[in-house]
């Protein structure tokens, strides 16, 4: 069911300051910027890898507000690890098996994503203790 390690997603306080930290220190590349509103974060997608499976990625996303759920995060947690993405080849068929076996799902029908992917979460605390994505990527693989 799992294409690749999609991206990890970073929770930050200061967008511009890990965009200019990760090119200079890793050498990626910003492939995308973004404003969700209905996740409340500003994000950026750096391209890591290309593989069989796709691209890998690492998402850097800063709070639109502290009432939002990586504002909140933070506020917690500090800057770090918010969550794993996972490609899948469809996202809807995905959580109808994981819903299937019992996992708690998030989001129970895909939403919109970065670069304009479909995703949908599961609940931390059926998967290790780990935010958990899936992302089905808008041109599906074979």
């Amino acid at each position: 069911m799992l294409l690749r390690i999609d991206h990890v997603g970073i929770a930050c306080e200061n967008l511009d300051e890990k965009i200019a930290f990760y090119e200079a220190t890793f050498g990626v590349t910003v492939v995308s910027r973004e404003v969700n509103e209905e996740q409340g974060v500003k994000e950026a997608m750096l391209h890591v890898a290309d593989g069989e499976g796709g691209g890998s990625y690492i998402q850097l996303l800063e709070p639109l507000s502290a009432d939002t759920p990586v504002g909140k995060f933070l506020a917690k947690r500090g800057e770090g690890l918010h969550h794993v993405a996972y490609g899948v080849t469809d996202v809807t068929e995905a959580i109808e098996q994981i819903g299937g076996a019992g996992v708690r799902l998030i989001d129970k029908q895909p939403r919109h994503g970065a670069m304009g992917t479909s995703i949908a979460f599961l609940h931390p605390k059926d998967v290790g203790g780990v935010l958990t994505e899936l992302v089905e990527s808008p041109v599906r693989q074979s």
